[in-house]
């Protein structure tokens, strides 16, 4: 005990951050070891697209739902409860992956259920680290989450690379022993944040609960926007490795390689750059830029005859999207700033739709056209799509708000300035008279 309690002294507010750093690589294990064996599950269970797809729709489903529940218990239970939890259940998941398919008489459903297992934890660590860093007292808020989102695709990067490396050494028959090594990740950190200091979000008095965030049209606009980023980043992030294998007809290390790895590098850079320079962008110029930048690559990926530029229209995108998740967070905390645990809670609840919705589209889509990805990649041009509309409409709208508050400033001014003049011009004619009437009044000298 007196070890434990020493240990804990020892710990600063850097090794916090650093535990949420984690948190998110593990997240990033959990969302993308998977996907890697898409056409595994596919070839050696019999699984079909549309089942696979379904498979993402649980996770991130479940996720939806954690964050629903989140939002109302994460501040009663507390924080290092919740986050402890959640990177267990993330281990846990990521074992049954290894175990259940090759032990239920249906593969589908050993996968379905170690999916929903290690979905409770990813819901539960989107939920809770961005707040947990929104509390820790460092002075620059929005440079802060960026940076920590970042480290999402920096775990990316690595679970696709190091994967890649063991299955081109040990064999892709040999995928889960990898699984059950990559879940020592979550093991250890959920140890670390047992130890670690943890703050609380500052919510002041009269803080927005969630009824009031619901009747808020400012928070509907970014339950838009985080819909529209989760499914634009997830859409290509799931099935870049499958789109790159089948879509473009190259190896499956090449695709793993350059398809969802270099998606997650370019996004991983975007965010680490909007760290540093994001205090000098406004947000909403930014996301604009973003979204345009990420239909400029669904439509290389769709509609390039060169598998080469399809691959590079993964790059576009993950540069792109890389700002849209953390900065609908930043943007959504500086309007609505008591906002608190429950904004982000169902922040993140509306990204796990769009990252449940779009996925599933692609694969159901591909399905339909005789397992053509290129046409359910060219169904997620919506979300972005939909994403720089909503964000220009804000932007005109605003601008035209202000415009017409500046003209009845004006205008008011003008009356005011008159209404001045005439009670000056008044009282000098009351005045006058009042002299004129004292002297009428008071006796001529001689």
């Amino acid at each position: 005990m007196r070890f434990c309690v020493q240990f804990m002294l020892k710990l600063k507010t850097g090794h916090t951050v650093a535990a949420c750093f984690v948190g998110y690589i593990t997240q990033a294990i959990i969302n993308n070891f998977a996907p890697l064996l898409f056409v595994t599950f596919n070839h050696t269970y019999g699984i079909s697209l549309s089942l696979i797809g379904a498979m993402i729709t649980v996770n991130f489903g479940i996720q939806l739902l954690v964050d629903l529940l989140a939002s109302k218990f994460a501040d009663k239970i507390g924080y290092r409860p919740l986050i402890v939890t959640a990177h267990v259940m993330a281990a846990a998941g990521l074992i049954l992956l290894s175990v259940l398919p090759d032990v239920l008489p249906s593969p589908a459903a050993g996968l379905f259920i170690a999916a929903a297992v290690y979905a409770v934890g990813g819901g539960l660590i989107e939920v809770l680290v961005s707040p947990i860093v929104e509390a820790c007292p460092y002075p620059n808020k929005k440079s802060m989450m960026s940076l920590l989102h970042s480290f999402y695709c920096w775990g990316q990067v690595g679970v696709v690379a190091l994967s890649t490396l063991f299955f081109v050494t040990a064999g892709i028959g040999n995928w889960r022993i990898l699984a059950c090594v990559w879940s020592a990740v979550p093991v250890l950190n959920a140890l670390l944040f047992a130890f670690v200091p943890m703050y609380e979000l500052n919510e002041e008095s009269g803080g927005m609960t969630v009824g009031g965030l619901l009747r808020s049209k400012m928070f509907w606009l970014f339950v838009v926007l985080m819909i529209c980023a989760g499914s634009s980043e997830i859409a290509v992030s799931q099935w870049a490795s499958a789109f790159a294998e089948e879509g473009l007809g190259v190896t499956k290390t090449v695709g793993d390689l350059l398809g969802p790895c270099l998606f997650a590098a370019f996004m991983g850079a975007s965010r680490v750059l909007f760290s540093k320079f994001g205090e000098k962008i406004k947000i909403n110029s930014a996301l604009m830029v973003g979204s345009a930048g990420c239909i400029a690559g669904y439509c290389l990926c769709a509609f390039s005859p060169v598998a080469w530029l399809g691959l590079a229209g993964c790059a576009v995108v993950g540069l792109s999207v890389g700002v849209m998740w953390p900065g609908t967070f930043s943007y959504a905390s500086a309007r609505l700033p008591k906002g608190g645990t429950a904004m982000f809670a169902l922040l993140a609840l509306a990204g796990d739709v769009g990252c449940s919705a779009g996925p599933s589209a692609v694969g159901a889509l591909a399905d339909v056209f005789g397992g053509n990805l290129r046409m359910g990649i060219a169904f997620g041009l919506a979300f972005p799509v939909l994403m720089f509309f909503v964000l220009l409409v804000y932007r005109v709208g605003r601008r035209r708000r202000a415009v017409q508050g500046s003209g009845m400033s004006e205008s008011g001014g003008a009356v005011i300035e008159n209404a001045d003049i005439t009670a000056e011009n008044t009282a000098t004619k009351r005045g006058d008279a009042a002299a004129e009437s004292v002297r009428s009044s008071s006796p001529k000298e001689e």
